[in-house]
């Protein structure tokens, strides 16, 4: 999919504007962000802002209005069961989750955004922490330090592994 992308746009846009692009895409993040800057040539130094800002952008409308759009899903539209689905059973887990763990929650918020894993992110962790129904200033913190942890780790494989074993991006 990366790789799709990246020559989709390559011909279109900069380097630096792809690895945007890619960042603020669901799914691929800013994961397949630093990947795609270490595939493209951009120093890391360069690559890790534009990642990590791109990746953080969405996070705000997400927390804020995904509610307001899971209601009129719900109401209107071929997924009106779905919708229901998603919003009634996140709000039922996250009160279980709030009563088991009150203090722990915004760690696990942490933890998700921050392992780069396929289905985990900012995108996973913004909706996850508004179907609990947290606080968006509170769960503002805890992804936006996940990105940055994320960042860190992805930073080491796309770009140091490699060169540590003698590919030259």
């Amino acid at each position: 999919m990366l790789e799709t992308v990246i020559a989709l746009f390559k011909h279109y846009f900069s380097a630096k504007v792809i690895v945007f692009f890619v960042s603020i895409l669901p799914i691929l993040e800013l994961r397949g962000g630093l990947i795609a800057a270490s595939l493209l040539g951009v120093p890391w130094y360069e690559a890790a802002p534009i990642a990590v800002i791109a990746n953080m952008l969405p996070v705000p409308f997400i927390i804020l209005f995904i509610e307001r759009i899971l209601d009129i899903l719900s109401h209107h539209g071929p997924i009106k069961k779905f919708a229901r689905k998603i919003k009634q059973k996140g709000h039922s887990k996250g009160a279980e989750l709030l009563e088991k763990y009150p203090n722990q929650i915004m760690i696990g918020v942490y933890l998700f955004v921050a392992i780069p894993l396929p289905g985990t992110g900012a995108w996973t962790g913004a909706l996850i922490a508004a179907l609990l129904g947290l606080s968006p200033k509170k769960s503002f913190f805890p992804i936006s330090l996940g990105i940055l942890t994320a960042c860190i780790i992805m930073l080491i494989i796309a770009y140091f592994v490699p060169s540590l074993i003698g590919f030259q991006s």
